[in-house]
């Protein structure tokens, strides 16, 4: 027997699913080896290396032809996949499927994935990637529109000023003003419009770490 919440919390877990069930994420998730060895799969029964699961070769193989326009290229890139998987060629070496959960992903492409050039450039970009819960939280951007005060908008339309705040946050780097007047890299604070007096450079570089040509100008700008 199912509560009365099964369908309201199964519809939750399914958009939370398929927000991070894109090709991107299917195609690192394909890369990694980790997935592919016998002591993961074998820890539980139902559990598939990714290249047996029909839904994730699906979304990769879209990703693949969105990295490799040319055909050429994309069946090259298929077939160093398909050596990759199926452990086939310079892949089924013992040290190398020994060490596909034993070391990190990264240091397991340096290692044995020079037979494989381009899929190996790829991995390395891709399984190189931070770790990141943002998708999963509310931006400060949508806190600063949508809060506690300003809770009567709908969900359209607090979406809609989202979008328009960004983009114009986004345009506004690009003005010559952005460097200079009163108003100059007015967002390096988020939205605590305090002084930047008194503040020391390694407190202001913490503020700005996704920006490398602004904290340029803060340590020059006397």
């Amino acid at each position: 027997e199912f509560s009365s919440s099964y369908f309201v919390v199964h519809e939750i877990l399914v958009d939370r699913w398929n927000k991070s069930n894109t090709p991107l994420h299917c195609l690192a998730h394909s890369l990694n080896p980790w997935y592919y060895s016998l002591s993961w799969l074998n820890e539980v029964s139902n559990r598939q290396p990714p290249h047996k699961d029909n839904e994730i070769s699906k979304e990769r193989k879209i990703c693949l032809k969105r990295i490799f326009p040319n055909n050429g290229e994309f069946r090259a890139v298929q077939v160093e996949y398909a050596k990759f998987s199926g452990c086939l060629e310079s892949f089924s070496d013992s040290d190398s499927m020994s060490d596909r959960r034993k070391i990190d992903p990264k240091h397991w492409w340096l290692l044995y994935g020079s037979f494989t050039p381009l899929l190996q450039k790829l991995a390395l970009k891709l399984l190189g990637q931070p770790f990141s819960s943002s998708c999963a939280e509310r931006n400060s951007t949508y806190s600063f529109v949508h809060s506690i005060k300003r809770n009567k908008m709908t969900p359209q339309r607090a979406e809609d000023l989202v979008f328009v705040h960004t983009n114009l946050r986004l345009l506004s780097r690009r003005s010559p003003t952005y460097k200079e007047g009163g108003s100059k890299m007015w967002d390096v604070g988020g939205y605590h419009h305090d002084s930047f007096e008194d503040v020391g450079v390694l407190e202001v570089a913490n503020l700005s770490l996704d920006e490398p040509d602004m904290e340029a100008v803060i340590f020059t700008d006397e």
